[in-house]
């Protein structure tokens, strides 16, 4: 007897919400990481008390907080400009992730904030995605890609907005210099996406493709701004598309982060050639100790994180696992009425 599964392939563009990520419930669903910042940034990650404390970290109204010192002027080669840097329990390998900002931390020199996905283990070991970075003086998003070696992407086949950089290897180099695509617009990061009244940052992950879109403003599809059923597919061209790697297997157990460094070896090492060495500071760290000033804007408002998956797909996956197991059981009706209640943690993480 054939069993016909075609019913179930229409949902496949489904996608059913795992976490909502919202003042509600959103200091119980991250960690704040007091760590050694392993960028070499002139920084310091306080803990979660401190950070209270202080009121770098908070709670407005709807709205989550995440700031940093903008009051003390510091020895340059003293500790650094305190700061928080957040992980989220939740670690995912694959899915749809959208998030409204209502304020990023605004254009300074000295800065870099960032919005990304991080795997675990030793990095670049099982990936990182970076939906939101960029350093100094810069007024475009860079959403960068970073894997072992093997990861050998192109431009997904409907195209992208941004610029691609040179880089089509993300694992070369170990891993630092990663896949970069530059955002089209400067509502994309800091100032300028502050400006256009904030918006949405959505990343579609999937075994065979990264995207990246931004809707500035007001300009989010309503499958996102109504709460409904987010169908990607609909949503145009994406700022950023990689494909051609293997995404399950180099992109996996990555965890949400948010952070807000200073310097460090991307925005320190590049302060020569930027226009803040104009700024009368011989060094990154000089710059960002004496002017406190600067960071005046330099917070993150949060209004939400989604963290969203096909379960149609996972069903369908795993009724052709057991398709494969075993013809007879498949013959069954009750196949159809448990298969939702009997997908496992291994059949899940073999979905491509």
């Amino acid at each position: 007897m054939f069993v016909s599964l075609a019913p179930l392939v229409s949902l496949a563009s489904a996608y059913t919400l795992l976490q909502n990520y919202s003042a509600a419930n959103w200091m119980s669903s991250f960690q704040v990481q007091s760590e050694l910042d392993p960028t070499h940034g002139f920084v310091t990650y306080v803990p979660a008390s401190q950070a209270a404390s202080s009121g770098l970290y908070k709670i407005i109204g709807n709205q989550v907080y995440m700031g940093v010192d903008n009051t003390t002027v510091l020895s340059p080669t003293g500790p650094g400009r305190n700061s928080v840097k957040l992980k989220s329990n939740t670690a995912y390998s694959g899915g749809l992730f959208i998030s409204h900002f209502s304020h990023i931390p605004a254009t300074a020199c000295g800065l870099w904030p960032a919005f990304w996905l991080l795997g675990d283990g030793e990095w670049p070991q099982n990936g990182e995605i970076d939906i939101i970075e960029a350093i100094n003086n810069a007024d475009r998003n860079q959403m960068t890609i970073h894997s072992l070696p093997g990861c050998n992407v192109t431009v997904g086949k409907y195209g992208q907005l941004g610029t691609s950089g040179k880089a089509t290897d993300c694992g070369l180099g170990g891993g630092y210099a990663g896949c970069t695509t530059f955002a089209n617009t400067d509502k994309s990061f800091g100032t300028g996406f502050n400006n256009a009244g904030g918006g949405v940052y959505a990343m579609h992950w999937t075994s065979s493709e990264i995207k990246v879109w931004l809707f500035s403003g007001t300009s989010a599809p309503a499958d996102i701004t109504s709460g409904g059923t987010p169908n990607p597919n609909g949503w145009g061209t994406p700022q950023a598309s990689w494909a051609g790697c293997d995404f399950a297997n180099l992109y996996s157990n990555m965890n949400i982060m948010l952070n807000t460094d200073f310097c460090g070896d991307w925005a320190g090492n590049s302060w020569s050639s930027s226009v803040c060495s104009k700024e009368g500071f011989s060094t990154c760290n000089a710059y960002a100790a004496a002017n406190p000033w600067a960071y005046n804007g330099s917070y993150w408002l949060i209004d939400y994180i989604k963290a969203q998956d096909l379960i149609a797909l996972y069903l369908i996956h795993w009724m052709q696992i057991q398709f494969a197991k075993s013809a007879t059981y498949a013959t069954k009706p009750q196949f159809f009425q448990t298969a939702s209640q009997n997908i496992t943690s291994s059949d899940w993480s073999t979905v491509t």
